[in-house]
């Protein structure tokens, strides 16, 4: 069969059913904007969308760049339809606008699209936090926003979100053409391994005896929680003196504002914490190639996850099926994962003191039983409901059966 993927950034989330389907001898297409990334068996066509000039009203901006994106993905699929190639359905991220014109050339092929988040000026991520208050104008912009959103939801056949809760930002009416099915995590690739050991800089080694307190996001910002996480740091170090803390993430901004006063959150944090905070013991990894990245999933005594409620990162299932013991925000994205005291630990977002005790008392061990139990408790909470091969990938395959008018061989 004909699969054509669309993302602005290959492969996105869809990594794992792309590899699939072309090792199972299916004809895959993707299309992407310029990227180094290649996959096995995996036909890659990128795009550059019109660079527009600026926009006369700045609400407007990101929705012109999507129209852009769209406008640029369906040239390159009539190029694709007029060289004789019409796919036997058509999967995307909805998230740039690069699907919107996608059943203009191809009518009769369904198109089933990743519905990742809808912005809500009230009740989400944009007022959860005090510290950044939402714009004056945050209303009439994020509606504007969601234009790419309910443009998209008009122009597919189906559509799918990762988690319940993502889909419950969408509007009600839509929720029923919303499929929940996660991409998924590889537990036998990401599982506990007692003999691992990660050399930082200067050849120092460390592995599951030492106090190892980790942190990781894709930035280094306050969407997960890192301004709350430095804060506790220095009660944590008084209080652990053997204690250990590895920070894995760059210094962009995925998410919400840039820092006002430096050049990044680390710094600024670091600024606000000087003298507070003993920088011999906390590390700053950056980026690290996913090997080492689970290798320091699975050296870690805790592990902390914090989040606005906002999209569900793949880390926290990440460190949950390598066996961490996980302190995580509640918020509702991670309660519908992590339940207190069973599968992890659940703090308040804002409690920097209450954070702190509780990643002391982890790190101390003296409920060692009782975290081991809560460990493997959430590395099963991975495998039942969330495992690639057993759970992810069959339940992406019914959903594409159900849309496919041949289904013999999928």
């Amino acid at each position: 069969m004909k699969f054509l993927f669309i993302h602005q950034n290959f492969p996105g989330q869809y990594v794992h059913i792309v590899r699939y389907l072309a090792q199972a001898g299916h004809q895959v297409t993707f299309i992407t904007q310029p990227r180094s990334a290649e996959i096995d068996g995996v036909r890659k066509f990128e795009y550059l969308p019109v660079v527009l000039e600026s926009c006369g009203q700045p609400y407007l901006c990101e929705l012109e760049n999507g129209l852009a994106n769209g406008l640029a993905v369906a040239r390159l699929c009539e190029w694709l339809n007029h060289d004789g190639f019409v796919p036997d359905i058509v999967i995307g991220h909805n998230g740039w606008g690069e699907i919107l014109y996608v059943k203009d050339v191809w009518p009769h092929v369904p198109l089933l699209v990743y519905f990742e988040f809808f912005y809500r000026a009230s009740g989400s991520d944009v007022d959860f936090d005090r510290e950044f208050p939402p714009e004056a104008d945050a209303a009439v912009r994020l509606r504007t926003r969601n234009a790419i959103n309910l443009l998209g939801l008009d122009a597919v056949d189906w559509g799918q979100s990762p988690t319940e809760w993502q889909r419950s930002q969408y509007p009600k009416r839509y929720w029923d053409r919303i499929a929940v099915v996660h991409e998924g995590v590889d537990t036998t690739l990401v599982k506990p391994d007692p003999s691992a050991r990660l050399w930082l800089s200067g050849g120092r080694c460390r592995s599951r005896t030492d106090e190892i307190l980790t942190y990781s996001a894709r930035n280094l910002e306050p969407y997960r929680g890192f301004h709350v996480f430095m804060r506790a740091l220095p009660r944590v170090l008084e209080q652990r003196p053997k204690a250990q803390v590895l920070i894995v993430g760059g210094d962009g901004v995925s998410y919400g504002r840039k820092p006002e006063n430096a050049s990044s959150y680390s710094a600024q944090l670091l600024a606000e914490l000087d003298g507070k905070v003993d920088l011999k013991r906390v590390h700053f990894l950056g980026h690290l190639p996913y090997q080492q990245y689970l290798t320091m999933l699975q050296i870690s005594t805790v592990h902390v996850y914090l989040t606005y409620p906002f999209v569900l990162s793949w880390s926290l299932l990440e460190a949950m099926a390598a066996g961490c013991l996980v302190i995580s925000s509640r918020s509702p994205p991670v309660e519908e994962v992590i339940r207190d005291g069973e599968n992890g630990q659940l703090v308040d977002f804002f409690d920097v003191e209450g954070l702190a005790d509780r990643i002391a008392n982890g790190l101390a061990g003296d409920d060692d039983s009782v975290n081991n139990s809560i460990r493997a408790a959430a590395r099963q909470t991975v495998i039942r409901r969330y495992e690639l091969n057993t759970v992810g990938l069959p339940a992406y395959l019914d959903l594409l059966r159900s849309l496919l008018p041949i289904r013999e061989g999928l």
